[in-house]
């Protein structure tokens, strides 16, 4: 309920807030915006998800399971519905549902999500790479403030924090304690789960697809930018920082309630954007996103049982 309540709060803070021009012009800028765009987002975002559940079937069939498409989609909706509520258990929703229609092991199907994540994991860190190559005097200047002894503090505390996770895993690698053991076993999860991307027979089709998912991810931003004329001529750099930043918010609250909103609207301010028609970009592009998980999503929860029944008849 802590993330939950945060997005709550959050909501509320960003509400007192405003003044009531603030308002009113919000509520403009909603009323005045093109929906087609907003509509062609969310049909790139519907392609991205598709991609997602049939990417799922490359990591499955060298286990010996081949799930019928219309269950791997229902279940990827069912997950994000899921993360709405409860952050990170829609994973473990979508390996049980899959287990149920298809029989395929909880463990195996979770087992394949994870890998899955890492993949996502690190096109997430590729585009966090290119947005700062892009953007690096902007995003230091804003990060520090301008003061270079600040950033030179902060590099030396990540470097410091690097060598200490090097030495903190090599010392679990040498660790009998039962809790080490344990969280060894996962780091070594995660690299195998890795490695595995790379030696399954269709691993060029599973690189394709994630890298579709991705760029459909940055397209669904990118076209809402047209929606409202303050956006509409966003440089690139703006949209992938933006992009960034809103990504990274959705893992504060479920499903970035009351941060994705105040976070993009932050990245594009930093363009020169005013204020409330950044602000308004934020929600719409939250409202819309969420709107569209909770239809599906709600509607894959009630329509698997059926479709998977009338199969059992036949």
């Amino acid at each position: 309920m802590l993330p939950i309540a945060l997005g709550v709060f959050l909501v509320w803070y960003f509400l007192s807030k405003l003044t009531a021009q603030d308002k009113s012009d919000i509520i403009n800028s909603f009323k005045s915006a093109n929906y087609w765009w907003v509509l062609f987002s969310l049909c790139l975002g519907a392609l991205s998800h598709l991609s997602r559940a049939y990417r799922w079937h490359f990591m499955l069939e060298p286990l010996g399971f081949k799930p019928k498409f219309a269950n791997s989609v229902m279940t990827v909706f069912v997950a994000y519905l899921v993360n709405l509520g409860i952050p990170r258990a829609g994973e473990i929703a979508r390996a049980t549902a899959i287990s149920k229609y298809e029989n395929i092991p909880v463990e195996k199907a979770f087992g394949t999500i994870v890998a899955e994540r890492v993949a996502d994991a690190l096109m997430l860190l590729l585009i966090i790479g290119i947005a700062f190559v892009l953007q690096t005097d902007l995003l230091m200047q804003h990060l520090f403030k301008g003061s270079s002894s600040s950033a030179i503090q902060t590099f030396v505390l990540l470097f410091i924090l690097a060598v200490l996770a090097i030495l903190f895993y090599r010392f679990i690698k040498k660790s009998t304690h039962t809790f080490f053991i344990k969280i060894k076993n996962f780091v070594n999860g995660l690299i195998e789960g890795v490695i595995s991307i790379f030696k399954m027979k269709k691993k060029w089709a599973f690189i394709f697809h994630t890298i579709f998912i991705w760029t459909m991810y940055v397209l669904m931003f990118y076209v809402v930018s047209f929606a409202i004329p303050e956006t509409t001529h966003l440089p690139f750099e703006a949209i992938i920082v933006g992009f960034v930043v809103g990504a990274l918010s959705m893992a504060l609250t479920n499903g970035g309630l009351g941060t994705y909103p105040v976070f993009v609207a932050g990245a594009l301010i930093l363009y020169n954007i005013e204020d409330n028609p950044a602000r308004a970009f934020g929600w719409i592009m939250w409202t819309a996103q969420t709107l569209m998980v909770l239809l599906f999503g709600g509607l894959s929860f009630l329509f698997l049982p059926i479709y998977n029944r009338k199969k059992a008849i036949h």
